[in-house]
């Protein structure tokens, strides 16, 4: 069934950004997923985010594979680039596209069936080479374009429609990234805009691989009892390791927060915002420790969500190979192809 588009009329009294843009400027065209699915929450938080942190349409790169999930960037930024590649083939066709413009705010949507089985390697070398994307893994622990079977995600003893329980242990996308290097790591619920939206922007300015596991519950086939996947499951059974929030880069605000205290702080436009200490065994920049964190309450059958870890000090994919500041696709035709005699130059220096 093909999308809708939405009509272009907007509000006058609608809110502004930074690019004299509303929000109505970064949604798409009408979702034709199921009444309910966590999917299109995370597609408004997206929305939301984009606008927030004033981000051109036509600087946004979209890309998706193939599942549920590789719908969503139909229905956000209309005005953006966007590719829907092949099954698990996101991750190198967004190294591409980041390879060739590094000025893109690079947006990769993926699902735990199209991320954690057919694509897992491919994601496993996009986070290897901290290429500077946004990656959102719409984590509802099925097939639910084949009519529900578990996915790779699928918790041991998890449901599923028909009550059968899953034998097989998770691929854990967050442990994943610790184990293998990931600079931002972060997980929430899709039913949680408030946490979501923060991590978002903070996504946006983060110079390297951003993963993001966003439980998102499929109401037609894992939204039942006994499913570890549904809205009252992670209602239930979600711990908050930190309190979300995200400051853009401006001068310095200095204040103190006491231990398990909180203090309100007056930023840059005049808005408060409300600080909260985390727990204080819980160090972000810890790999070691946060993965204790995470096996200690997932083992109480917890869904730990937030900004589990990050690392601002490894260097993305450009710096590594030292390129140009610039975009690729912005330098001159004979400066990246000089002809036959500067490649037999080159040549020699390696008889």
């Amino acid at each position: 069934m093909p999308s809708i588009v939405k009509p272009v009329a907007t509000h006058p009294s609608l809110q502004r950004n930074a690019l004299d843009l509303t929000i109505r400027d970064y949604e798409g065209t009408m979702s034709t997923l199921c009444a309910g699915c966590g999917h299109d929450s995370i597609t408004a938080a997206l929305t939301r985010a984009l606008w927030e942190v004033a981000t051109p349409p036509h600087m946004i790169a979209k890309l998706s594979g193939i599942g549920c999930s590789s719908k969503t960037p139909a229905y956000f930024v209309t005005g953006a680039h966007g590719l829907n590649s092949a099954h698990g083939r996101m991750p190198p066709i967004a190294t591409g596209a980041n390879a060739a413009n590094r000025e893109l705010v690079c947006i990769g949507i993926s699902g735990d069936g199209d991320s954690l089985s057919i694509g897992l390697g491919h994601m496993c070398h996009a986070i290897r080479r901290n290429v500077r994307m946004i990656y959102v893994i719409e984590n509802n622990g099925v097939y639910g374009l084949t009519k529900g079977q578990f996915s790779a995600s699928a918790d041991v003893g998890s449901k599923s429609k028909r009550g059968e329980p899953n034998r097989m242990a998770p691929i854990d996308s967050v442990m994943l990234g610790l184990s293998i290097g990931a600079t931002f790591i972060a997980r929430s619920f899709s039913g949680d805009k408030d946490q979501l939206v923060p991590i978002l922007k903070a996504a946006v300015s983060h110079r390297g691989f951003a993963l993001i596991d966003v439980i998102s519950p499929c109401v037609t086939f894992n939204d039942h009892e006994g499913s570890t996947k549904s809205y009252l499951y992670t209602r239930r059974h979600e711990l908050k390791a930190t309190e979300t929030d995200f400051v853009p880069p401006a001068s310095e605000i200095l204040a103190q927060i006491g231990q398990n205290g909180a203090v309100n702080v007056t930023m840059h436009d005049g808005s408060m915002v409300r600080f909260k200490g985390v727990p204080p065994n819980y160090d972000p920049t810890d790999r070691g420790k946060v993965m204790d964190y995470l096996e200690e309450h997932q083992g109480q059958g917890e869904v730990v969500t937030g900004l589990l870890y990050l690392d601002e000090s490894v260097p993305d994919m450009h710096e590594m190979n030292k390129t140009p500041d610039i975009a690729l696709t912005k330098i001159p035709y004979q400066k990246l192809c000089p002809g036959r005699a500067a490649l037999d130059r080159l040549q020699d220096d390696f008889r």
